[in-house]
């Protein structure tokens, strides 16, 4: 009977250590259908926008690109004035995304790591109010920002979304096992204050989780509709309240609505460019890390 040599892992037999895995035809073919499935909604929304509007109506509908992109595009630019409303929720998303990832960060480390008081009773009760439905909140909400005198003001839409109990309670998670309880020990021992903790041991354990949840939240804050169109109006809009102004009239031009959509859309997808290697590469890191 042959004996094992401890330390050694046993491979299945064809496979040799170094070796690329290639994938077979099937997997191409699945990707390729997921992908063409991804991307139906919005080579649709840039077909449409090509169009006319009495195209639009004809059945069947139009699958190929006609010669009115530029024209609609310029239309919905100057008619729901979104440079000025781009500008509006960059500002909205960008605020909403740097606080709820700071905050969250630092609230999810001390629910993780830190002992207190009623701290079990605390998390319960952050997590209890994502079963409140949002509709709820909306009349205290704008009684409360009429009060202030905030209304048509982007602070009135920054704050109240400033920090979000689904953000804590994501972070808590992922520094539950991503961040070693003796690293911070191990800091407090060289004499780091809380603040140094935070910055030079919390920050960096929490970089890939911390760029997942910027990237959910700067999306729903970009895309949100429900307390922009009733805390702002038209004269300060956010992108999504601007594109409302399309769709009014006695007939809406379909086409010039699907090229104000396909323009309120250019940024994320600018964004994710941009972004999307870092984003992915924090997400393996992280899935590593686990």
């Amino acid at each position: 009977m042959k004996s094992r040599t401890p330390g050694r892992t046993s491979r299945p037999m064809g496979l040799k250590a170094g070796r690329t895995m290639h994938a077979g035809p099937l997997t191409y073919l699945v990707l390729a259908v997921f992908t063409a499935v991804s991307l139906a909604p919005l080579i649709w929304t840039a077909v449409a926008a090509s169009r006319t509007s009495g195209r639009l109506a004809q059945t069947p509908p139009p699958l190929w690109f006609g010669g009115n992109l530029f024209k609609n595009l310029e239309r919905a630019w100057t008619e729901a004035s979104l440079g000025d409303a781009m500008l509006n929720t960059t500002i909205v998303a960008g605020s909403i995304t740097v606080g709820t990832v700071l905050f969250s960060t630092i609230a999810g480390f001390a629910f993780a790591k830190l002992k207190f008081r009623f701290s079990g009773a605390l998390l319960l009760l952050t997590i209890g109010t994502m079963m409140v439905p949002p509709q709820l909140s909306v009349v205290p909400l704008y009684l409360w920002v009429a009060d202030l005198q905030w209304t048509n003001q982007l602070q009135a839409v920054i704050l109240p979304t400033f920090v979000s109990a689904f953000g804590v309670f994501f972070m808590r998670q992922y520094l539950l096992q991503a961040l070693p309880s003796e690293l911070i020990e191990a800091a407090r021992m060289d004499g780091a204050s809380s603040l140094r903790v935070i910055w030079h041991v919390v920050f960096p354990a929490a970089r890939p989780a911390m760029a997942v949840l910027g990237l959910l939240t700067f999306v729903m804050a970009w895309n949100d509709f429900l307390w922009p169109i009733i805390a702002l109006n038209q004269s300060n809009p956010t992108v999504q309240v601007a594109l409302n102004s399309l769709g009014t009239g006695y007939i809406p031009d379909r086409a010039v609505i699907m090229a104000g959509a396909l323009l309120g859309t250019l940024p994320l997808l600018l964004a994710f460019l941009l972004f999307g290697k870092q984003i992915v590469s924090g997400i393996m890191q992280g899935a590593v890390k686990g």
